[in-house]
């Protein structure tokens, strides 16, 4: 493969004195590139893949197009800083929708909730099972809220470098029960099991065990009802398209089709990569956004990392991974929203299958993603475009997924065939799939973890990879492996903690 290359001449080598190198073109990887090279780097990105977005990147087959990666857009302004901080509007390069309702939460009986922002709504939603929740689903708010205060404004985008840094928050997280889960702390509000799996199953759009999970984690239903759930017309690839044009206007270079060997070490500071076909290319800092247990075990020699050995590394407990099939149909399913969340027969059991266990289970329990409910130009005239994922274990379930993908697919076809889109086997006319054989061999993620490290309470904060890298000096990291985590907020604030922990250029070469 060609390396592509998108190159900006806006800035030239002689403006910006010191250099920086990005490894991986993913949220993280675009919006620490913006941040750095508003604050004066002269900023190269280097993919492997032949398009920009990493796990965002697009499909497209039969006139369908397919966001592969995230799909659900909250805390729109991580976003908007990015134009903002480049004396832009977002609004004249992506177009923003708010999804109503947020999700449409099926259980296995067939009964449904209507999950959104609105608090009448909700305790209207949740009275239907139960009035006394209706209050405690008041009480959680709250309890939300104050852990969000915390979590997300105080501590989302600090640097978490030393136990000192840790200490200092150790009383707040007392006072937030972050000891709990979060189903233990849902429980402590909620009484009825449905309304239980309702309010507590947003760690798992991290990669976390609602029942093992910190608590911490609770403020994802907050952030929600405080900015909402939106869709980015033209599906989530618009934003990377605007992102990556907004770099180039920076001056921004992209190297895609181009794998990175290994990083360059020289007296315990990171100088540069080496590509795999042998090319030096030098830096004054390297900023990684691929996988964060793939780059220290693969990308940096064992002689240059005392901390993280590749003992410690594979000592880590890593997020589950997904099986994801992307298909179109022929016909359009109006009845279905936007967002829908499927409940297999087993709550607490298929977690326990998926993380403890490391079992592929006979029951799932599945998210299914229909933009066309938005935005009918992700399909051809009078058809939908679907994503329906299914939580598995990752790849130390010794899974042969090149045999069994086939097999487990129509699992999920005469499942959604018979449930919520009626006919459905008959009605395919595109289909591929992503397995966590995939997650490894194209995204590089270690054990095919579609999340990185498990957001833990003793792998969360000063316990996950820091930010600024414990071994290797000017080496920093971006993305759901390090701090505050998973998610697009939590990748978008990786790069906001760039700020706080990279030198100013001039320091560098001053």
């Amino acid at each position: 493969m060609q390396p592509t290359l998108l190159k900006s001449p806006h800035r030239s080598e002689s403006d910006c004195p010191a250099s920086a190198l990005v490894i991986g073109a993913g949220f993280g990887g675009l919006a620490a590139a913006i941040r750095l090279s508003v604050r004066g780097y002269r900023v190269t990105v280097i993919d492997r893949l032949d398009q920009p977005g990493g796990r965002a990147r697009v499909f497209e087959e039969n006139g369908f197009k397919f966001d592969a990666g995230p799909t659900v857009i909250t805390a729109p302004f991580l976003l908007e800083e990015l134009w903002e901080m480049a004396g832009q509007d977002m609004k004249d390069s992506v177009d923003l929708r708010p999804v109503d309702p947020f999700y449409r939460i099926r259980f296995d009986d067939g009964s449904s909730f209507d999950y959104t922002g609105d608090r009448d709504r909700m305790r209207a939603e949740i009275s239907r099972f139960s009035e006394e929740d209706a209050d405690g689903y008041d009480r959680f708010v709250q309890k939300s809220r104050r852990i969000f205060e915390v979590g997300f404004e105080q501590l989302g985008d600090v640097p978490f470098d030393t136990l000192g840094d840790m200490a200092r928050i150790i009383p707040a997280m007392v006072r937030l029960e972050s000891h709990r889960s979060v189903y233990s702390l849902v429980s402590k509000f909620i009484g009825t099991e449905k309304i239980r799996q309702v309010l507590s199953f947003h760690p798992l759009l991290v990669g976390g065990n609602p029942f093992r999970v910190t608590s911490i984690y609770s403020l994802i239903l907050y952030l929600e009802r405080k900015w909402g759930v939106h869709y980015a017309m033209g599906g989530t690839g618009a934003i990377v398209r605007g992102l990556v044009k907004l770099a180039k206007g920076l001056g921004v270079s992209f190297r895609l089709g181009t794998e990175v060997q290994s990083i360059i070490v020289d007296h315990g500071r990171a100088k540069g990569v080496m590509l795999s076909d042998g090319e030096k290319i030098g830096s004054d800092i390297v900023v990684s956004n691929a996988d964060v247990a793939w780059t220290y075990r693969h990308l940096i020699a064992p002689e240059h990392r005392k901390r993280w050995s590749n003992r410690r590394i594979d000592n880590l407990d890593f997020s589950m991974s997904l099986f994801v099939w992307y298909f179109g149909t022929r016909r359009k399913y109006e009845d279905v929203v936007h967002h829908t969340i499927l409940l297999g027969p087993r709550y607490r059991g298929l977690l326990e299958d998926i993380f403890e266990n490391k079992v592929v289970a006979d029951d799932f329990s599945l998210y299914l993603h229909r933009p066309t409910a938005t935005d009918p130009g992700m399909a051809p005239a009078g058809c939908d475009a679907f994503y329906v994922l299914s939580p598995v274990p990752h790849l130390d379930s010794g899974t042969n997924w090149l045999q069994f993908a086939e097999e487990y697919r129509r699992r999920i076809s005469s499942y959604l065939s018979q449930s919520i889109l009626p006919g459905l086997e008959s009605e395919i006319v595109a289909s591929r799939v992503l397995t966590p054989q995939g997650f490894r061999d194209d995204y590089l993620s270690y054990k095919g973890a579609a999340f990185s490290v498990e957001p833990r309470l003793t792998q969360s904060a000063y316990f996950r990879p820091h930010n600024r890298s414990e071994d290797v000096e000017n080496l920093y990291f971006v993305g759901g492996g390090t701090h505050p985590g998973a998610g697009l907020p939590g990748v978008l604030s990786t790069a906001r903690v760039l700020d706080r922990v990279v030198p100013e250029p001039a320091e560098l070469v001053g």
